[in-house]
């Protein structure tokens, strides 16, 4: 075991769930490195454009990376360990979100630290943290339906056409795009809020679908 699986056995986690919460594919470097490659390249942009007020960029960037890092953190396909996922003594929805849980933290960490790097933004750095909770719960809660590869993709589209059609209908370029408004945040709060409870409410179906999959191998997660 390494440094972070010896850290949560001694802090008294099973050991089952410390391998498959360590086995994580997106908590590996090249996924974090890219990651950070991202942030970097989204902070550099937010400096030469800090004369019009608005870190864009960032913001529309920021809530996609904890999207895809869920997307990428279970089911067949996307999990080298997903066969050891599936004989695993626990829920699949609790696998769900053991991983989900250390996807966003990390993520979560790396773009707080990103956000640090825009300090003259102030408090408007901060708009990405909601409608990153709404995409990753949203992907989530489709995801018991339509699958790992489809469900998050549909999310994401449907973000990139938000900003795109908000950013159509700006009367000034320092205007906030319509997600990063007072209105914007509210809905996302909500949207957040209704796609956790839609979630839970399909937490069974996670258990289904990864019975199938190893059944039939055609199985979604």
């Amino acid at each position: 075991p390494g440094f972070l699986e010896s850290l949560l056995l001694r802090l008294g986690v099973a050991d089952h769930t410390v391998r498959l919460l360590a086995a994580t594919p997106v908590l590996r470097r090249s996924w974090l490195g890219a990651v950070v490659a991202v942030l970097l390249l989204t902070v550099a942009a937010g400096h030469s454009g800090a004369a019009t007020g608005s870190p864009a960029l960032f913001l529309a960037l920021a809530p996609l990376l904890p999207l895809l890092g869920v997307a990428l953190s279970y089911g067949p396909g996307l999990d080298p360990t997903y066969e050891m996922a599936v004989v695993a003594p626990m829920h699949g929805f609790r696998l769900l979100m053991i991983r989900t849980v250390a996807v966003l933290g990390a993520v979560f960490g790396l773009n707080g630290l990103a956000t640090l790097a825009l300090p003259w933004y102030g408090a408007a750095a901060l708009a990405w943290l909601l409608p990153a909770l709404a995409l990753s719960a949203t992907g989530l809660a489709l995801t018991a339906r339509l699958g790992p590869v489809l469900a998050p993709s549909l999310v994401g589209g449907g973000w990139i056409t938000l900003l795109l059609v908000g950013h159509a209908g700006r009367e000034a370029v320092t205007d906030p795009l319509a997600p990063f408004t007072a209105a914007g945040q509210g809905v996302s709060a909500l949207v957040a809020v209704l796609a956790a409870g839609l979630l839970f409410l399909f937490r069974d179906r996670f258990d289904l679908n990864r019975t199938r999959g190893a059944g039939g191998g055609g199985g979604t997660a």
